[in-house]
């Protein structure tokens, strides 16, 4: 086996404090990712199927929080931050395109530091989020009675080991295989809106006791900070939207096609999310729900509806759990590919195999996410996720608003309505969305900040010494600084 060729250039130093090497030519060829694979159809499917698991399980935890009155309203605030984000990301993703995402965006505009800090971010939200999905797919396993099977550990390692494998195989069969499953979930909650619309009952919405907190009333039962403190299970509804420009680098013509699919598949999610709480509340109890595992299965039997109905639904929100437990597997592989390949996190991370699917990129997150199901705390791990997810956000319109007013003539196929006003708006709440992990879990989001901070020290210490000056990211900044140098 002949050794990769090597390039003697000397180390660059960049204007930030950061060290990128000279690789050879077969460094790339080995963590290549198999492009023109997906339109925006496969991309809108993408975005519904990371998300659509939080329509039937984890958002009703914030009932507990803010009661019916303070979750509407917190899903209404949150609706506005992500509908107003997705915008933004649309243009960011049609200028920048690559598998970095939202990384890319921040590198170009927030430099290294700023770029390694948002893409950690997201790593550690899509890493943390399957876990949390897992503990949902094996209270939804054991409800149905399948085979005896009970909740536990052994049905995490199947759900990671199998769909792990199939993204092996690679993206193009498995987004296809993720918008047949998407598309199941989502017949699935209008088979069950179906049956939930005529159990309604408006009393139901409000039928947990207000406290005595500031503001406390029937409608906000836990008071004004109720609506905040909901702002966490309210994300949940729209959870890994933002996944989408990940798949940028393996789209067909991505400047038109990452915009059209994440401002559909955002659009369907709305919608969704409205009637989803809505109706399982006033079918089901807003007291009843709050605490439930699988609410739409639940609300229907406190509705009295036919137990075919009831098994139709639970098997959909299996097939929905499952859908966004697969796809974010793809999310978390491909920013972890795109941080590796730079040389922010160890490059054997990027390696891709026969089927151009990075290995290691899957397999090593993945074992994490498993370790986390084991503690089988779904809400606590929801939370972990959001703070990742949420800090992500910041970086990330920060980025949009930087490059808006730094680089005016940047190409952008797409751009954002409003422009820096539209996702101001969505800086602000995601900034409000950050303090609220801490409200509702100050343990969970202390560790999930001290996991960060971890990540932050190795860039500090070891990688922002080895990156790679040949990653599209890095480049990116050369071209921007040449342009600046003749400007």
């Amino acid at each position: 086996m002949t050794a990769e060729p090597q390039e003697h250039h000397p180390r660059p130093v960049a204007r930030h404090g950061v060290e990128a090497e000279a690789v050879g030519a077969g460094y790339h060829q080995k963590r290549q990712l198999r492009t023109g694979t997906a339109g925006w159809v496969l991309l809108a499917g993408l975005g519904v199927a990371a998300v659509i698991s939080g329509d039937y399980a984890g958002w009703n935890f914030g009932l507990a929080e803010g009661g019916f009155g303070g979750l509407l309203i917190a899903v209404v605030l949150m609706a506005v931050m992500y509908s107003a984000m997705v915008l933004g990301l649309a243009e960011l993703g049609s200028a920048l395109p690559t598998a970095g995402g939202g990384y890319t965006f921040a590198r170009r505009a927030l430099g290294p530091w700023g770029g390694y800090a948002t893409g950690v971010a997201v790593l550690i939200e899509y890493a943390i989020a399957p876990a949390a999905i897992a503990t949902f797919i094996g209270a939804y396993v054991e409800s149905l009675g399948l085979f005896g099977i009970t909740d536990g550990w052994w049905v995490y390692l199947v759900v990671y080991a199998l769909f792990i494998g199939i993204h092996l195989l690679g993206v193009g069969e498995a987004l296809t295989v993720m918008l047949v499953i998407a598309g199941i979930a989502v017949a699935g909650l209008v088979v069950y809106l179906v049956g939930a619309i005529p159990a309604f009952d408006p009393a139901n919405l409000l039928d947990i006791a207000p406290t005595d907190a500031a503001g406390a009333s029937d409608l906000l039962p836990f008071g004004l900070m109720g609506i905040w403190a909901a702002f966490p299970f309210a994300i949940w509804f729209f959870l890994a939207v933002e996944c989408v420009p990940l798949a940028s680098e393996e789209a067909r013509d991505p400047a038109r096609a990452m915009p059209r699919g994440i401002v559909a598949a955002m659009g369907l999610l709305l919608v969704l999310a409205l009637l989803m709480l809505v109706f399982t509340a006033g079918a089901g109890g807003a007291e009843a729900m709050s605490a439930s595992g699988n609410p739409p299965v639940e609300a229907l039997e406190v509705a009295g509806s036919a137990s075919a109905l009831v098994t139709v639904v639970n098997y959909a929100g299996l097939f929905g759990l499952v859908a966004s437990f697969f796809s974010i597997i793809y999310a978390y592989s491909r920013q972890t590919f795109a941080l590796s390949r730079a040389g922010y996190l160890p490059r054997a991370l990027s390696v891709t195999n026969g089927r151009r699917a990075p290995v290691l990129a899957l397999l090593v997150p993945g074992a994490i996410g498993f370790v986390l199901s084991l503690t089988g705390q779904g809400a606590m791990l929801l939370n972990m996720a959001v703070f990742g997810a949420t800090v992500s956000y910041v970086l990330m319109m920060v980025s949009h608003i930087v490059l808006r007013r730094r680089e005016p003539d940047l190409p952008r196929p797409y751009r954002t309505p409003g422009g820096t006003a539209t996702t101001g708006v969505a800086l602000v709440l995601a900034a409000a969305a950050v303090v609220a992990t801490f409200l509702v879990d100050e343990v969970a989001a202390l560790w999930t900040l001290g996991a960060y901070a971890a990540f932050l020290g190795y860039f500090a210490l070891y990688s922002r010494h080895h990156l790679v000056a040949s990653a599209p990211e890095e480049e990116f900044e050369l071209l921007a600084a040449a342009e600046e140098e003749v400007r």
